[in-house]
């Protein structure tokens, strides 16, 4: 719809194609509620209020019954791909929750298929009720040290994105690219300021002079708060504060206290974000809608909570001329809710079209087809199991295990254990929850398969093995033997891509990821189904963690403190390098 068409609508010249009539409107930009008519044009608002000029005999008029109408909800930092779940697939998974739009950088099929990969799935939620606002990644892969991507985006790749009309500014500033000076980083960023797009951050447990440092680089946002003191911190060096409350990480109940403690005053400033959402949790809890209805039990009036789900996360991200608010010349995007105190969303309107109603799609997302560059991703030839084992000419050593935090989810601190050595392997030890982890390249770039150690996940037998996993997307494989971990490698790649737990050389469970090895067009409930037989799967094998395979997938994310483990090896995380897992010989 052109800017010509739309002034018309507005001044009813142009009639519009739909009328909301008896609603309240929870107007987010004045704070308050009021009854008010909605009128929509294809798929913009034109006007709100009394709209009886905009109707004409072939306005549809619906009754919404006294219902209150909010804008479309905005999450505001989003790894779509985390999900497992196509665009379309995931956009049948959020939108009946009212999620209209994310602000995503598309990073993980970025690494696997490159531009075109980005552009295809930008115009499959074109095409869709969901929109993404997307975020030119400052650069891929996020590793440090970089490891080994089908697609390295860097500054030329920023020339020829930041005009596209979905790029909305340079995401995912990784701290660490600041710290070290990274000139692939500093130059993207040279490249947003001429173009004026704004700098969204990623800085966990940063605070003082590498604060001050970091945000002089003009990073407007951030998501990654572990506590509240590190929250207002940022707040107070000028950054707006995305709550977060993935599926694995919940700091929403913790970082709330900004709004219901330390800075009310500055409640607008602050909006949400999910960062990485599995159907099982969303099914179950909700989306965005349900960070609305949690901050309100914490104590945030209802007109604040659903700010920070929308208008908030707009301006913070520079959209609200766009979305966020139900305003003339604003997207279509419109929840129809029960009440803001209870925040129940019964219909949903994306795009100027009702889309959604009791949390259910009606009807589903037509699936494009795929290009092959997106179904045949896996460049690697199968592996054997003595590709997979530890060597040592020791009778016994010590290692470094990558130890799973209780504390703080994702969090690998140290933990130094003496293994056996038997025939020159250095043998897993369930007993002391030590398992073997690799990670294989999968690109066909290299022949990289490096073996480490990690404990926390309890496997008392068996293998499970993930080719969805960020920031490289490479297979990452945890086991008790390498025979396992071989046969579950081995079926990621006959697979095109996906997850299984093996046992006895046999697939316990799999779940098939063919679209860039990294995602499925599966209905978001078969998915959850996949997803909660996969963890079964290991939790019978000994594991205790709450999401074993979201853990597992994590693994080769070398921004999460103390270690990591690519495709190079493993990582020390702090000081990104790559070290030797087995420390020392051990004399009888």
């Amino acid at each position: 719809m052109n800017l010509r068409e739309l002034i018309r609508a507005g001044n009813g010249d142009i009639k519009a194609d739909l009328v909301i009539t008896n609603g309240k409107l929870i107007n987010v930009a004045t704070a308050e509620i009021y009854p008010a008519e909605v009128a929509i044009k294809k798929d913009h608002i034109v006007a709100i209020g009394d709209v009886d000029h905009c109707k004409g005999p072939q306005t549809r008029i619906h009754d919404a019954q006294g219902r209150y109408l909010a804008p479309g909800m905005i999450d505001g930092h989003l790894h779509v791909e985390c999900s497992k779940l196509s665009v379309s697939s995931f956009a049948d998974l959020v939108v009946p929750f009212g999620t209209t739009s994310v602000v995503s950088g598309l990073d993980q099929i970025l690494v696997v298929a490159g531009l075109e990969g980005v552009r295809h799935f930008l115009d499959e939620a074109n095409a869709s009720p969901l929109t993404i606002h997307w975020g030119a990644p400052c650069k891929t892969p996020y590793t440090m040290p970089r490891s080994t991507v089908n697609h390295y985006f860097g500054p030329d790749d920023h020339r020829a994105t930041h005009e596209w009309p979905e790029c909305i500014g340079i995401w995912e500033t990784v701290r660490e690219f600041i710290q070290e000076e990274d000139d692939d980083v500093i130059e993207a960023l040279e490249i947003a300021r001429q173009h004026k797009l704004p700098v969204f951050g990623c800085s966990p447990m940063c605070k003082g002079s590498k604060l001050a440092s970091y945000a002089s680089a003009g990073i407007r946002l951030d998501h990654e708060s572990y506590e509240v003191t590190e929250a207002l911190e940022k707040m107070r060096n000028g950054m707006f504060m995305l709550i977060r409350e993935s599926s694995i990480s919940h700091f929403l109940e913790e970082n709330i206290q900004l709004a219901t403690k330390y800075v009310p005053q500055a409640d607008h400033r602050i909006s949400f974000c999910t960062d990485d959402v599995v159907a099982t949790d969303v099914l179950k809890r909700g989306h965005v809608d349900n960070m609305v209805r949690m901050a309100i039990a914490a104590g945030v009036p209802p007109m604040a909570a659903i700010q920070m789900a929308t208008i908030n996360s707009a301006v913070a991200c520079q959209i609200d001329h766009k979305v966020g608010l139900i305003a003339p010349g604003r997207q279509a995007d419109i929840l129809l809710i029960d009440s803001p105190e209870s925040f129940t969303v019964e219909q949903v309107i994306a795009k100027g079209r009702f889309v959604a109603e009791g949390n259910h799609m009606i009807e589903p997302v037509k699936r494009p087809e795929r290009p092959t560059l997106l179904t045949d991703t896996m460049h690697v030839a199968p592996v054997k199991a003595e590709d997979l084992k530890k060597r040592s000419e020791a009778q016994k050593v010590k290692v470094l295990s990558m130890n799973m935090s209780l504390d703080v989810p994702f969090v690998r601190n140290r933990r130094d254990v003496v293994l056996d050595v038997v025939d020159g392997e250095i043998k897993p030890d369930t007993e002391q929850d030590v398992l073997y982890v690799c990670v294989v390249e999968r690109y066909g770039k290299t022949e990289n398969k490096p073996v480490a150690f990690v404990s926390g996940f309890g496997l008392k037998y068996g293998a499970m093995a993930t080719s969805t996993a960020p920031d490289d997307n490479n297979i990452v494989c945890i086991g008790t033997n390498a025979e396992d971990m071989a046969a579950a490698i081995n079926w990621v790649i006959a697979k095109g891509g996906g997850q299984v737990f093996m046992r006895d050389g046999e697939p316990v469970v799999g779940l098939e990821l063919p679209i860039g090895g990294i995602v499925s067009d599966i209905a978001p409930e078969e998915m959850a189904a996949k997803e909660e037989a996969l963890d079964e799967a290991a939790r019978e094998a000994g594991c205790a963690l709450a999401w074993p395979f979201m853990n597992m997938f994590v693994l080769s994310i070398t921004a999460i403190p103390d270690y990591a483990i690519t495709d190079l090896g493993a990582v020390d995380c702090v000081g990104l390098n790559i070290f030797d897992p087995v420390l020392e010989s051990i004399a009888d």
